[in-house]
């Protein structure tokens, strides 16, 4: 019951929101209709498991099936699901998973599995080499993104997302697809030709934190499998590696019985099912099955403390990395029955680590020792089942953070919580399950697809989320604070605790003073545990009088309403049903970079991330959080390049309390220190880490560096990191909360007359914004002069390099289609370098092409490319880029070239456009230029269909007798000319 255990851990890990979020099929109709074409004659599937047989994901299981999935088995032993699902409409999401992956590998084929990922990207039964890319893209499949694939410990799955699609398509992919899976071309040459790109991969991963990551492993996991596997493999094994011992390796776990596909999409099930039996059904394993190797259990050393059972301990000193302590209780990992009654206890273990979890969370807020802490359980690759305890300390002070960590938990361990905490944490949850059955019909097909591909890694069935919301409903009365002090317990008892360490510092620990340090007694602090008193929004001030509306007319786009309050703010409404459950709030303010002058970087830098932080009128962190229990809000700060934004993720029943939150943050602002000393010490510790890698040092030079050094876009040094203070960061965000104009976005499912209700008591309420100063508009970012290869130094490995060249191109609303039509061109470029440093320089898929193209200001935008690589290489990626500059200047690129890129541009806006937040985000900034409006009637077009001359005249134009600026990050001690050197070298020895 997979979703269960999923649905919980986004408590404490929300990942960020998509830029164009692909919502239900039944929402506002899609840029352009798929077409449709002719059926394909196929036979009733008949490995289906119907009527009242069990389906072979829910053998075990109590758990009630979710009758939306279909479930069939082959005689061959491959077992698939199926389902229709219209997320977004025309499109099917398709996953094969091998249940084989790195920790099936023997100790000559270490980073085989991976390497197989590649190769039958590399040529197979169908398709001819290097052809899986480009076809994928004419079909409209965008690489990386619809085309993709993973290795992890556990298995290896091929993902597929194929848009505009009809029967001959899904057909013709199907096909493909199985000649990718079932009859691969290993050869040599194949080998010989993917071998280099995998150890680019390699490299470009390497450095500080690979070296702490891979220690941290192997000590956690001392003594299994998953201790010295990682899917990478090593130079050693692949460099020897040839297509007969990579075929051994395919023929032992490239079988049916192995194989699971699973298929969603906007077409009936019973088709996807019988197109899986027609290419699949056939499929016959080469020799005999091998059964799975031993994983391994979690074993304590001989005379381990039963009482505390310290085994292996390490530390790992990296100079340019932040300080990190984790320790493990590990136990066994077995597989499970998984049913209600398991389930239920997952349940209660997922509050007692929540519960935990905001304790440890109050104290860091309050400048405690550590930055961070967090308890985590979690069953690692069939490996273990194991409880984390992980936090970085602020100082050298690692024994002190870790004793007031221990020192939470201990509290948690002697002593229930109280009814008023579990309560809150209980609301909590009831929210993220109800949120789930309300936006089932919004679940994009790729989302179901991997839920299926997760329940068969972790061997446990799905449950619909109306299954999970009543198992938690049916239970919620009966959770007791005793019963969550018997979780606790089990949580942090194991046959073995381990623990590992990174430090900057060398002599500031060892692997004894650890286990000292871990088997130490510790008192309960009770003192992080946190209220649960309940705060009303009721209770709260009013921002002001409720605003007059001075006009309210639609937008003249769908049904789409602007509205006009007296004091100046300007809303843009859509109400539609099209995604139940969600409304989108996206409020935007100010100048954003414009606002910032140069001496204020490191203020703009700790606002992201403490200006929410510091509190809303009375209402600190903590209270926050509290007045938003049980409820579905959010409160995400940015800085555009012409403008501040919040953003939310919300529902109707919330949407007033949060416009409340956001106008309150610009009304009535507090001013807690205490988020901006935290923000200050998580940036001091992040600082040495930049230096750690070339792509460290891109984060936190580029942006400045390609900018012509614009101060405002530069990372704080320490200096200046010291030299922030509180009251500086006050004197500089109070009156850019002042600042106008003001806008608000609110699209999706609520009721209309109650949001401009809403909106009229908060920003309709606000006083006047005070307006922006005269040169402001004037900040627009400059653009380097290109000469001289500006070079950066990094001080990680010596193998490791990353290059930049760039050229100027615009900026604005007014050449907005031209910058539509430079995407298509930058696509090209990027297919043209990826093959190009594939060819050249054994590159993995890192180069990347991009055009920025701020549509807020009049400027400041640019065309990039970028690769990380072999130092010797740098030289070549700036030879392919000036080179394919030339050539696109020159000569028209092809028909062929153009379609492998706007048809995943076409397929891609088509699809993004069923949702709310495309139009949104297609919309923001219209009450201040409404030439955006008019705009959106020529997007489609504008990104999809042009011809080869108008590519070359836009080459000419931005590409054309201009040289590009670069930049190039090599290892500290090298030079460009060493680089250049290595070069000829290499060609010499050929």
């Amino acid at each position: 019951m997979t979703f269960l255990a999923r649905a919980v851990r986004r408590l404490a890990f929300l990942a960020p929101l998509s830029a164009l979020a692909v919502p239900h099929a039944a929402a506002q109709p899609s840029v352009e209709a798929a077409a449709t074409a002719p059926a394909i004659a196929l036979p009733t599937p008949t490995a289906l498991q119907r009527g009242d047989a069990t389906p072979w994901i829910y053998e075990g299981s109590d758990v009630p099936r979710d009758p939306e999935w279909l479930f069939g088995k082959m005689k061959n032993g491959l077992r698939y699901a199926v389902r229709r699902n219209g997320v977004p409409p025309d499109q099917v999401s398709i996953r094969v998973r091998i249940d084989a992956g790195s920790l099936h590998e023997r100790d000559s084929e270490l980073g085989y599995a991976h390497l197989l990922e590649h190769m039958l990207f590399r040529e197979s039964k169908y398709l001819g080499p290097a052809q899986a890319i480009p076809t994928w893209q004419r079909l409209g499949a965008t690489f990386g993104s619809d085309t993709n694939a993973e290795t992890t410990p556990t298995h290896t799955v091929y993902k597929l997302d194929l848009p505009n699609i009809d029967a001959a398509k899904l057909d013709e992919s199907m096909k493909l697809l199985s000649g990718m899976v079932r009859a691969p071309v290993l050869s040599d040459a194949n080998v010989r030709a993917e071998v280099p790109i995998v150890l680019a991969e390699m490299r470009e991963r390497g450095g500080a934190a690979q070296r702490s990551g891979d220690a941290t492993r192997k000590t956690l996991f001392a003594g299994q499998r998953l201790a010295s596997r990682s899917p990478i493999g090593t130079p050693e094994t692949l460099g020897a590696a040839r297509g007969r011992s990579v075929s051994d390796f395919y023929k032992r776990w490239y079988r049916p019985e192995n194989t699971v596909i699973v298929a969603v999409g906007d077409m009936d099930p019973e088709v996807l099912a019988a197109e899986i039996e027609k290419y699949f059904g056939d499929w016959k394993g080469s020799g005999k099955a091998v059964a799975a190797p031993d994983f391994g259990d979690p074993v304590a050393p001989a005379g381990a403390d039963p009482a505390n059972p310290v085994g292996e301990t390490a530390v790992t000193v990296e100079p340019d990395l932040p300080r990190s302590f984790t320790y493990a209780v590990l136990r066994p990992w077995r597989p499970v029955q998984d049913t209600i009654a398991y389930n239920q206890g997952l349940l209660r273990d997922s509050l007692a680590q929540q519960l935990i979890n905001r304790r440890l969370e109050a104290r860091a807020r309050g400048g405690g020792s550590y930055l961070y802490a967090q308890v985590q359980q979690d069953d690692v690759s069939r490996s273990t089942d194991a409880t984390f305890v992980s936090f970085a300390p602020i100082g050298e002070d690692w024994r002190g953070a870790l004793t007031d960590v221990r020192g939470v938990i201990a509290d948690a361990l002697a002593t229930p919580p109280s009814e008023e905490e579990l309560a809150r944490e209980i609301a909590e949850f009831e929210q993220v399950f109800v949120s789930s059955v309300e936006e089932r019909a919004v679940l994009a097909g790729g989302r179901l697809a991997d839920d299926i591909v997760q329940a068969v890694d972790i061997r446990e069935a799905v449950a619909a989320p109306e299954t999970v919301l009543t198992v938690f409903r049916g239970m919620k009365d009966t959770i007791t604070p005793e019963q969550i002090l018997e979780h606790t317990r089990a949580l942090f008892s194991g046959p073995v605790i381990r623990a590992a360490y990174t430090t900057p510092a060398a002599g500031e620990a060892d692997a004894a003073a650890l286990r000292t340090a871990l088997t130490a007694p510790v008192e309960p602090d009770a003192s992080a545990r946190v209220t649960a008193s309940e705060i009303s929004f009721a209770d709260q001030p009013v921002i002001g009088e409720p605003g007059e509306i001075t006009q309210a007319q639609p937008l003249g786009v769908l049904d789409i309403e602007r509205v006009d309050f007296a004091n100046g703010v300007k809303a843009i409404l859509w109400s539609n049903d099209a995604e139940p459950g969600r409304v989108a709030v996206k409020v935007r303010f100010g100048g954003g970079y414009r606002s910032v002058g140069p001496d204020d970087a490191v203020y703009a830098r700790l606002g992201q991330m403490a200006l929410v932080g510091s509190g809303v009128g009375e209402l600190g962190q903590d209270e926050l959080d509290r007045i938003s229990t049980g409820r579905k809000m959010g409160f995400d700060f940015a800085i555009d390049e012409g403008g501040f934004t919040f953003f939310a993720q919300t529902r109707a029943e919330d949407l007033e309390d949060q416009l409340y939150l956001f106008a309150a943050k610009l009304a009535m602002p507090r001013w807690d220190p205490n988020p901006v000393l935290r923000a200050k010490a998580a940036a001091r510790l992040a600082y040495e880490s930049y230096f750690t890698s070339p792509a460290g040092v891109l984060g936190r030079d580029l942006d400045s560096a390609i900018r012509d050094g614009d101060p405002r876009y530069a990372t704080p040094d320490l200096a200046a990191i010291e030299a922030a203070t509180p009251e500086g960061f006050r004197a500089f965000w109070e009156p850019i909360l002042k600042q106008g104009p003001v806008e608000v976005l609110v699209f999706g499912d609520f009721q209309r007359e109650a949001a401009v209700e809403a909106l009229a008591k908060s920003f309709g309420a606000l006083q006047p914004r005070e307006g922006l100063a005269q040169d402001v508009a004037a900040r627009v970012p400059g653009f380097p002069e290109a000469g001289e290869t500006k070079v950066l130094y990094h001080r990680g490995d010596a193998n490791q390099a990353a290059a930049v060249i760039a050229w100027p191109s615009g900026g604005g609303v007014t050449d907005l289609r031209e910058s539509r039509q430079l995407e298509i061109l930058v696509q090209v470029f990027n297919n043209r370098l990826l093959d190009a440093m594939r060819e050249r320089a054994g590159a993995s898929y890192a180069p990347n092409v991009r055009s920025e193209w701020p549509s807020d200001i009049a400027g400041g935008g640019r065309i990039s490319a970028l690769a990380q690589l072999q130092p010797k290489d740098v030289p070549i990626f700036f030879e392919e880029a000036d080179r394919i500059a030339r050539d696109l200047a020159a000569t028209p690129p092809t028909a062929d070239e153009l379609e492998r890129v706007t048809e995943p541009l076409r397929q891609y806006i088509s699809r993004a456009s069923t949702g709310n937040l495309f139009w949104l985000f297609q919309l923001e900034g219209s009450t201040q230029d409404p030439r955006r409006i008019g705009l959106l009637r020529s997007l489609l077009n504008d990104y999809s269909r042009t011809t080869p001359q108008a590519m070359q005249a836009l080459a000419q134009e931005y590409f054309g007798g201009r040289e590009g600026w670069r930049l190039a990050v090599i290892p500290q001690g090298q030079t460009l000319a060493t680089a250049k050197a290595g070069q000829a070298t290499q060609r010499g020895g050929r």
